[in-house]
């Protein structure tokens, strides 16, 4: 399966329009490179903001407010480019009003068949927490995309290795990360939590990021990060575990993940943590005690 995660600098459309337009290109050039699945980055929906005034797009209520009425020409533009371009596409994410006047933080994925689902964010950051304005997710999903599972964990999500796990054993063996980090630390965070869950799990993991500038937004003012395909850091794959990042200015980093490989190397593994993984969970280990030295 090749898969393509994409490097998205952030933008300031004039409208819908220059958006969709933009949209239609971007995930053409994926299309062109051969992709089957194409993955966008987190806070995506928030770009729309820019089309309105200032007063709105530089405060994040007034931005998830101005942009609720666009949800239904958001899911007909990625549905149908899915069809067009034959991919399954991660559109990123839409922050979605709910009735208790948050928003979930709603990662779309679209088939080229004209399937939809959807996986919301679980965990919310400092941001999302202190903006009161964003709600966790209380779902945890895994879809199949050309027979092959696949499960979404957005940003902050891929920190934890639980959730991943349920979705692991629910037969994921490719793990979608749209994300967006504004600082160096940020990025290097979600990095680590995808080496770790390619590594804990024996899956691939796709990661996209949000890319430069937006001083217009509270939401995406700074972007940092490379787009990343990872793999489990084992025989027959990168010692660093990483299979395409994009560079400068590269809007795709894309890899062909292959899945018998994957399969294949779980007889022949130089170390089994997704084997190894009950070992932890003995009774006697659910708790350390604390013991004081003895003499010898």
């Amino acid at each position: 399966m090749r898969v393509a995660v994409c490097k998205y600098r952030v933008g300031q459309p004039a409208d819908f329009e220059a958006f969709a337009r933009r949209q239609r290109a971007l995930l053409g050039d994926a299309a062109d490179s051969g992709a089957q699945v194409a993955v966008l980055p987190e806070y995506l929906s928030l770009e729309l903001a820019a089309v309105f005034p200032p007063e709105v797009h530089r405060d994040l209520r007034a931005s998830l407010a101005a942009i609720q009425p666009l949800r239904a020409a958001w899911l007909e533009l990625f549905a149908g480019l899915a069809r067009e371009t034959g991919m399954h596409v991660v559109a990123g994410s839409f922050l979605l009003a709910q009735d208790d006047g948050r928003h979930r933080n709603r990662s779309d994925l679209f088939a080229p068949d004209g399937g939809h689902l959807w996986q919301d964010k679980l965990q919310l950051t400092g941001f999302e927490k202190a903006s009161g304005a964003i709600a966790g997710g209380d779902a945890l999903k895994v879809a199949e995309l050309g027979g092959i599972r696949a499960g979404i964990a957005v940003c902050y999500d891929s920190e934890f290795p639980l959730p991943v796990r349920a979705q692991y054993e629910a037969g994921a063996r490719l793990l979608l990360v749209p994300s967006c980090t504004d600082t160096a630390a940020g990025a290097t965070r979600v990095q680590v939590g995808c080496l770790a869950r390619a590594l804990e799990n024996r899956m691939f993991v796709a990661q996209s990021v949000t890319a430069g500038q937006a001083p217009w937004s509270p939401a995406l003012d700074e972007n940092t990060g490379e787009a990343t395909l990872y793999a489990p850091m084992d025989a027959g794959f990168p010692a660093d575990g990483i299979l395409a990042r994009t560079r400068g200015d590269e809007a795709w980093a894309v890899a062909d993940l292959d899945f018998d490989l994957l399969e294949a190397t779980r007889g022949r593994a130089q170390v089994a943590n997704d084997r190894d993984w009950p070992g932890q969970q003995q009774p006697a280990l659910a708790r350390a005690r604390v013991e004081g030295f003895t003499s010898l």
